[in-house]
């Protein structure tokens, strides 16, 4: 079994990728952001941990997105519009979640597909 881990920590890793698959941890921008800046922030650190494990945002097989308010999700979906690759839109989710601290108004979690 040959499981690889970015970025690892204490509490979690960033990345983990084992037989094909990357696994990344829910990423958040900056605290007190506006949700188009976390969420800008958030996609420039998914492309940056996807090159990171082989894989990029065409390789996206699914994402789950927490809002701390829903009345955020045009916001959101504007920036997520403009980034997503548009021939390889990934399944997604997206609700509304009482994230880690109320600074936070994303958090998008990502799995995807090494390639190879």
């Amino acid at each position: 079994m040959n499981i690889k881990r970015l970025e690892p920590g204490s509490r979690m890793s960033q990345s983990v990728i084992y037989n094909g698959t990357v696994w990344l941890a829910g990423q958040v921008g900056a605290p007190g952001e506006s949700v188009t800046k976390q969420t800008e922030a958030i996609l420039a650190r998914i492309e940056e941990l996807l090159k990171a494990s082989g894989s990029d945002k065409s390789a996206i097989l699914q994402a789950t997105i927490w809002l701390a308010s829903m009345d955020d999700f045009a916001e959101m979906n504007a920036v997520w519009d403009a980034w997503v690759d548009p021939a390889n839109p990934p399944a997604r989710a997206c609700g509304e979640s009482k994230l880690a601290t109320p600074d936070y108004k994303v958090e998008i979690l990502i799995t995807a597909a090494v390639l190879t």
